[in-house]
C-alpha cells in the first residue's frame, strides 16, 4: 500500500507540490482565525478555589478585569472629567473614584480616612476601572487601549490585565523577528553541515509548509497560548529537520540501485515511512506527556507540538520527495564538502578509554542532579517582562505610592450581620501586610447613607446574594509572604463564611506554584515511562531503554543544572517543558547510534569495531540535527525581550548541544561497556528477528 502511494507521488511531483501549496490557503485562514491567549493564569485548573472565585468576579460582579489608574499632580477637575471620558470607552463597565462617593467639592482632609488612604497619596489619586469582559479578552485589550488614549502623560494604568495587554503588544512586534532569525540561523547551520547549497532551502520549504499546516489546524483548538505561538514554529523546525535529512540520505543511497530517480525516491519514501513512523513516536510521546499537567498550558503546548511532529513526518513523506525531484538538478549542481570534522580519532580515544568514560558519566550525575534540584525558579510572570513597559512602570508606582503590590478579592455571603462584618474587617486590617480593606459595609460605616451610594458602586460590591471585599496588600504576588498572608486571611474569613473564596493575583499565583510543582514530577515520570516503553518495544530489550533514557536524562540534568551554576532564575514552566522536549527530541540521537551499533554486531563485527563504526557514522547526523535546533532556538533568545520566552529558548538551545555532546562523547563508551548486559536482556540482539516481527527500520541508515 505504501509503495503504491509512493509510486504515484513520485510520478507527478509538480502536481503534488501544487496541491501542497494550495492547502496553505485554508491553513493560513485557520492561523488567522486562531485566538492567542496571553493570560497564563487562565490555564489553572477550574476546580481550584482561586479559579472559582475568578469566575464569580466575572459573573455576577463583572470584576474579572479590574485595573487601577493613578493620576499624578493633576487638579480634581481634570480627574473628574477623565473619569467621565473613561466611562464612555467601549468595554468599560464602570469607573470608581472619590467623586462617585462624596463628590469633588469636599476637601481631601474631610474625606473619611479609609477612603482618603485608598484613593489619595501625596499629589497622586487613584481610580478603579472595571471592564465588561474577562481580563485577557480582545474586548478588554481594546478597552485598555481606549483608556490609555484618554489619559495624558501624568496617568499610569496598572493591573494584571494591563500587563497582559503589553505582553501581547511585545509578542506581536517580536514574533516576525523570531521566525526570521530562526530561519536565517538554521540556514547558516545547514549550509555548513549539508552537502548542497540548495538543499537547505528545499528542507526549509518543506518544514515551512508543515509549520503553516500545524498553526492552521490549531483553529480546532479555538486558541493557543502566546508561549506556544512563540516556540512552536522554532521547535518544529529543529525537531523535524532530521526526518528530512533521513529521507534525502536514503534517496541518495537508492539512486545507485535504480536508473530512474523516481524509482529511487519511491524506495526512499517506503523506507522513510517505516523508519519515521517508529522513531517519531519518542518525540511525540515526550510532547504528549505535557498533556498530563493539571495546568492546561501543558496540554496546549503538548497537543500543538505533537501535532506538529505528525504533520512534519507527513510532509516529509508526501511533500518533500516532490520538492527534491523538482530541484534535483540544482541540488546536484551546487554540491560542496561539508565542514563537519571527522570524529574518527575522537571515537578511537573514547573506545580505548571506555571504562574511564563510563565512570566519568556516572560521576557527572552527582553535581548535575544536585544543581538541577537547586536551580532558582520564579513564578511572577511580569518579572519576565522589560522593566520599561508602561504596565510595569505603573505597577511599580502603584506599589510605591499606594503601598499596593497585590489586590485580593474576597467573595462571601451578603447576609452576614453588620456586627460580624465589622469584626471581620477589623481582623483583616490587622493581618501583616494588609494596607486597606474596601467593602460595602465599611463604606456605610463612614457615615454615607445607603440611599446616597451610587448604583454603580453598589453593583461593584453587591450582586446576586454575594458581597465583594477588595483587600490590598504591600506584599508581592508569588512570594512566601503573600502565601502566609493568604493562609491568615482564609483562617479569619472562614470563621464567618466557610464557603467564601479568595481570588486575585496573589491567590492564583499560589495555586500556580502548588500545581506546577506537582506537574513537573508527573510529566517527567510519564515522559520517561512512555519513551522507555517505546524503546523497549523497538529494541525488544529491557536494558537498552534504561541505558538510553538514563544517558539523555543526564543531559537534561546538566542543562537545568547550568542555571544553578550560572546563578540565573528560570520561569516555572521551563523545567517541565525542557524535560519532556529535550528527552523526546534528543533521545533520537541515542537511538540512531544504538541502531547502527546493533546493525554492525549483527553483521558479525566485534564490539570494538561495531561501536567505532556506529559512532563515526552517526556523529555527522547528530551534529547536523543538534546544530539546527541550537541555532533556531538560540536566535529567538537573542531578540526576545520577554525573559519567559528567552529562557525557554536558551535552555532548548543548550539542551540540544549538551544532548549531542553526551551522545557523541559518552554514549559510545556506555554502549560498549553495557553490551554484554544488553545481549542477555534483549531478544534477538545480535541476530535478526523473524521477518514478521520487524516493525521499524531505525535511523542508523541515515548516515
Amino acid at each position: 500500500m505504501v509503495e503504491k502511494i509512493a509510486h504515484k507521488l513520485t510520478r507527478k511531483p509538480k502536481l503534488v507540490a501544487l496541491i501542497a501549496l494550495l492547502m496553505l490557503i485554508p491553513a493560513a485562514l485557520g492561523y488567522i482565525g486562531t485566538r492567542i491567549n496571553y493570560d497564563i493564569l487562565s490555564y489553572l485548573p477550574q476546580d481550584l478555589p482561586s479559579s472559582k472565585g475568578e469566575q464569580m468576579l466575572e459573573d455576577p460582579f463583572q470584576m474579572a478585569a479590574t485595573s487601577m489608574l493613578i493620576v499624578d499632580s493633576m487638579p480634581a477637575g481634570y480627574t473628574n472629567r477623565l473619569i467621565q471620558q473613561i466611562k464612555e470607552v467601549p468595554g468599560v463597565s464602570s469607573a470608581i473614584w472619590v467623586s462617585n462617593l462624596v463628590g469633588i467639592q469636599i476637601p481631601v482632609d474631610m474625606i473619611p480616612a479609609n477612603f482618603r488612604d485608598m484613593f489619595f497619596s501625596g499629589q497622586a489619586t487613584m481610580m478603579i476601572i472595571q471592564y465588561d469582559h474577562p481580563g485577557a479578552s480582545d474586548e478588554t485589550m481594546e478597552a485598555i487601549q481606549g483608556v490609555r488614549d484618554a489619559c495624558n502623560e501624568n496617568c499610569f494604568l496598572a493591573g494584571f490585565s494591563v500587563v497582559v495587554k503589553d505582553t501581547r503588544d511585545v509578542m506581536d512586534s517580536e514574533l516576525p523577528i523570531f521566525v526570521g532569525l530562526a530561519v536565517l540561523l538554521a540556514l547558516a547551520a545547514m549550509s555548513v553541515t549539508l552537502e548542497s547549497t540548495v538543499l537547505p532551502f528545499v528542507y526549509l520549504a518543506s518544514i515551512g509548509i508543515a509549520v503553516v499546516y500545524n498553526f492552521g489546524s490549531n483553529i480546532f483548538l479555538g486558541e493557543i497560548s502566546y508561549i506556544t505561538k512563540a516556540i512552536a514554529a522554532v521547535l518544529q523546525l529543529g525537531v523535524t529537520m532530521d526526518y528530512s535529512i533521513f529521507l534525502y540520505h536514503r534517496y541518495e543511497e537508492e539512486r545507485a540501485n535504480y536508473d530512474d530517480k523516481r524509482d529511487a525516491m519511491t524506495q526512499a519514501i517506503v523506507a522513510a515511512f517505516r523508519a519515521l513512523s517508529g522513531s517519531s513516536l519518542t518525540t511525540i510521546a515526550g510532547f504528549l506527556a505535557l498533556c498530563f499537567m493539571r495546568l492546561t498550558l501543558g496540554r496546549d503546548i503538548g497537543i500543538v507540538m505533537a501535532k506538529g511532529v505528525v504533520l512534519g513526518v507527513a510532509t516529509v513523506i508526501l511533500v518533500l520527495p516532490s520538492l527534491v525531484l523538482i530541484f534535483d538538478k540544482q541540488i546536484d549542481k551546487h554540491k560542496h564538502k561539508t565542514l563537519i570534522p571527522s570524529f574518527d580519532r575522537v571515537n578511537g580515544f573514547i573506545v580505548r578509554h571506555k571504562v574511564f568514560m563510563v565512570i566519568f558519566t556516572l560521576l557527572l550525575f552527582l553535581p548535575a542532579v544536585y544543581a538541577q534540584r537547586h536551580a532558582e525558579i520564579y513564578y511572577k510572570l511580569d518579572e519576565s517582562l522589560p522593566r520599561d513597559l508602561p504596565s510595569i512602570i505603573s505597577n511599580e508606582k502603584l506599589k510605591d505610592d499606594f503601598d499596593m503590590a497585590t489586590s485580593h478579592f474576597v467573595v462571601l455571603r451578603d447576609d452576614i450581620s453588620a456586627a460580624d462584618m465589622n469584626e471581620l474587617e477589623t481582623r483583616m486590617d490587622k493581618v501583616d501586610g494588609i494596607t486597606s480593606v474596601l467593602s460595602y459595609h465599611k463604606m456605610l460605616g463612614t457615615g454615607i447613607p445607603d440611599f446616597f451610594v451610587p448604583s454603580e458602586v453598589k453593583d461593584m460590591l453587591r450582586q446576586g446574594g454575594y458581597q465583594l471585599m477588595m483587600i490590598n496588600s504591600s506584599y508581592e504576588p508569588a512570594t512566601d509572604q503573600v502565601a502566609k498572608q493568604l493562609d491568615q486571611m482564609s483562617e479569619i474569613l472562614f470563621d464567618y463564611d466557610p464557603n467564601a473564596m479568595i481570588t486575585g493575583e496573589g491567590a492564583m499565583y499560589r495555586d500556580l506554584i502548588d500545581t506546577s510543582s506537582v506537574d513537573f514530577q508527573v510529566t517527567n515520570y510519564i515522559s520517561i515511562a512512555a519513551i522507555f516503553l517505546i524503546i523497549a518495544f523497538v529494541f525488544r530489550s529491557i536494558s537498552v531503554p534504561l541505558v538510553l533514557v538514563a544517558t539523555i536524562e543526564l543531559a537534561i540534568f546538566i542543562n537545568q543544572g547550568c542555571c544553578y551554576f550560572l546563578g540565573t532564575e528560570i520561569p516555572f514552566i521551563a523545567p517541565t517543558i525542557i524535560s519532556c522536549v529535550q528527552l523526546g527530541a534528543t533521545v533520537d540521537y541515542a537511538i540512531l547510534m544504538t541502531s547502527r551499533f546493533q546493525e554492525e554486531l549483527r553483521s558479525g563485527k566485534d564490539r570494538k569495531e561495531a561501536i567505532h563504526i556506529a559512532a563515526s557514522s552517526s556523529d555527522a547526523s547528530i551534529v547536523t540535527s543538534a546544530l539546527v535546533l541550537f541555532c533556531a532556538t538560540l536566535g529567538v533568545s537573542f531578540v526576545s525581550s520577554i525573559d519567559l520566552i528567552g529562557a525557554i529558548c536558551v535552555m532548548l538551545a543548550r539542551g540540544a548541544l549538551i544532548s549531542a555532546l553526551v551522545s557523541i562523547f559518552l554514549m559510545p563508551a556506555v554502549l560498549y561497556v553495557c553490551e554484554p548486559l544488553i545481549q542477555k536482556t534483549s531478544l534477538h540482539w545480535r541476530e535478526a528477528a523473524p521477518a514478521k516481527g520487524k516493525r521499524f527500520l531505525h535511523m542508523a541508515k541515515a548516515s
